[in-house]
């Protein structure tokens, strides 16, 4: 009696370890268990770069900001990097001489009820700026180097007639409250294209 409790603790062993091993098995197969593994490759073998290759194709690459000199070069670069260049910033109110107040980008925003900002679900609080027809709505630019401003981040959702090229409009809450912003200097960053 004993040797046949034996048999069949032992039966009964075996067949749990296949049991789990057809298991093992449909789990790997199904793609829900993957198994990582980490291979040194000898440099020095064609394979070894064949496969560092193909790793590197999957990697994000960090992208650098590019310093650009034009108008022109900024619209060829800003799609894929973030570009840096120098403009200049004047300041406008949505109760300008030829404003509707209602800003020429989507979603539209009233810009007469003195709300000078726009929030982004990526960047949070912005300013808003006039642009270039050439820049999409939506694009961010930080811009520094003002007189008397911090660094800050704003998007473009809106345009006019004489906004062009390197040229911003800031947004106030009225033309009287641009009274001395003038023209000024600034270095604009475009950290993203359009939405």
């Amino acid at each position: 009696m004993k040797k046949k409790k034996e048999r069949n603790l032992i039966f009964i062993s075996r067949l749990a370890i296949v049991i789990v091993f057809i298991i093992s098995f449909f789990v790997l197969m199904s793609g829900e268990f993957k198994v990582n593994t980490n291979l040194t490759y000898d440099l020095s073998k064609n394979n070894s770069m064949k496969a560092i290759n193909l790793v590197s194709k999957y990697v994000p690459e960090e992208t650098e900001t590019k310093v650009v000199n034009t108008f022109n070069e900024m619209l060829k670069y800003a799609k894929t990097n973030p570009v840096k260049f120098e403009g200049t910033m004047t300041g406008y109110g949505p109760d300008c001489v030829g404003c509707g107040g209602t800003l020429a980008c989507p979603p539209r925003h009233n810009a007469k009820n003195g709300n000078i900002y726009f929030n982004d679900n990526e960047y949070g609080k912005l300013r808003i700026l006039a642009g270039d027809k050439n820049i999409p709505c939506g694009t961010i630019v930080k811009v520094e180097n003002i007189k008397n401003y911090n660094p800050f981040y704003a998007i473009v959702l809106d345009r006019g007639g004489a906004i062009k090229g390197t040229l911003f409009d800031l947004l106030f809450t009225s033309e009287t409250k641009t009274g001395g912003f003038g023209r000024r200097t600034a270095t604009y960053t475009i950290v993203r294209w359009g939405w």
